[in-house]
């Protein structure tokens, strides 16, 4: 393995000729299961190997070599020159989620179980990444903590901006917008959570964000509207929305306390620009 990649090698003989599988083979007399997948390694790839974790064991019966008795390695390459040798005719590095059809289903139970392991873990990288990326954009990985959260904004507007609605029409913090109809905050409140959710998925940069904000400040200041009002009114969103997601149960499994804190920095974090980028604007 290498980052989320996963070594193959294609197969030059039968059974199975030209598919790609996890470099393998089996063990000779007196020589252990580990010796084993690491002799198989270098022989089919020219790679040199560690063996880091099991991450796979069970048996089967296959109609070419009978009963079988199987073991996948997490191995970190330590040295060698990567080309195909022993009877591989090719040998690539896939992105884990997308390799081809392999030619052993316990290859492919491996690589899911390889996977199943590690979601967690690359989940928090990817929000992680997602959040410090200096990019406009960046490619967007499957599970991304964000994701729970922009799913439940999604299916969730209209009930939360109702929450919203009502609060800010009566709070004593926003007297201007019970001015307001109903429809017209909700749409403020709707364009509001539009652009947090291009915040969590990585499709909006801070450029983008400042200019936004800081044209609302400026609108709002020639509509009548005191600076505190507007502030207000954004901390007022931030707090329907977090309560909204917290209310969902959505912290269920071991990564609950980062995922929590994840979401709430991301949360301030937004928020805090979009407030400074409101009172810049609004004083221009």
């Amino acid at each position: 393995m290498k980052e989320r990649e996963v070594l193959l090698v294609k197969r030059g003989n039968p059974p199975y000729k030209g598919k790609w599988c996890l470099p393998s083979g089996f063990a000779e007399t007196g020589e252990s299961i580990q010796a084993a997948a690491l002799r198989e390694l270098e022989e089919e790839t020219g790679l040199q190997g560690k063996i880091t974790g099991l991450v796979d064991a069970g048996s089967t019966k296959n109609s070419f070599y009978g009963d079988l008795i199987f073991h996948t390695f997490e191995v970190e390459p330590t040295g060698g020159i990567l080309k195909a040798g022993d009877d591989a005719v090719a040998v690539k590095y896939f992105p884990i989620h997308k390799t081809p059809v392999l030619a052993f289903k316990s290859n492919t139970e491996a690589i899911n179980t390889f996977i199943k392991a590690k979601s967690e873990f690359w989940a928090i990288i990817d929000s992680f990444s997602l959040s410090v990326s200096s990019r406009d954009i960046i490619e967007h990985q499957p599970n991304f903590l964000s994701d729970i959260l922009v799913e439940v904004i999604e299916k969730n507007a209209e009930l939360i901006s109702d929450h919203w609605v009502k609060d800010v029409i009566f709070n004593k913090t926003t007297p201007s917008y019970n001015l307001l109809s109903p429809e017209e905050l909700s749409r403020r409140f709707n364009d509001d959570a539009r652009q947090y959710i291009k915040w969590l998925t990585g499709n909006y940069n801070y450029k983008k964000m400042k200019t936004h904000y800081r044209t609302l400040g400026t609108v709002r200041k020639k509509e009548g509207y005191t600076l505190s009002e507007l502030i207000s009114a954004l901390s007022l969103i931030r707090k329907y929305i977090w309560e909204f997601a917290l209310s969902q149960g959505m912290w269920n499994k071991a990564i609950d306390i980062y995922r929590t804190l994840e979401l709430e920095r991301r949360m301030m974090l937004f928020f805090d620009k979009a407030s400074y980028n409101v009172c810049r604007g609004y004083e221009k």
